[in-house]
């Protein structure tokens, strides 16, 4: 596995971690609609909330969730939709991102946007 599926991997089960922590519920990890996938679907009280998971090292001069651009939100609210759909849910949903940026002693810095975008009318 490349170093950045690792990195990624391990943002993935920190986000988990954090979650779980303010008592979310998962329903799913990696979720996939044909190619489109959701990284974490949980539920906040009654609110579906689908989760991107943006891992960086320090390093980098981009901060993660800039990287959530508007063709990757697309993909979130169509697979989210399917989702809907699919097992019938009828509670609010909302779009988070959680960016982690790991330095290099290892120190862990989350950030949780909660609704971090909306779904276009269009």
């Amino acid at each position: 596995m490349a170093s950045h599926n690792d990195l990624g991997a391990l943002g993935e089960q920190i986000a988990l971690e954090y979650l779980l922590a303010k008592n979310y519920q998962i329903l799913e990890t990696n979720w996939l609609c044909g190619h489109k996938e959701v990284d974490i679907i949980a539920k906040d009280n009654d609110t579906i909330v689908f989760v991107e998971v943006k891992t960086r090292h320090s390093s980098c001069l981009v901060d993660p969730e800039i990287t959530v651009d508007v063709y990757k939100q697309r993909h979130l609210i169509w697979a989210a939709n399917s989702y809907v759909n699919r097992f019938q849910y009828d509670n609010d949903v909302r779009f988070d991102i959680i960016a982690i940026v790991i330095d290099k002693n290892n120190e862990k810095r989350i950030e949780h946007i909660e609704d971090a975008f909306y779904p276009s009318l269009r």
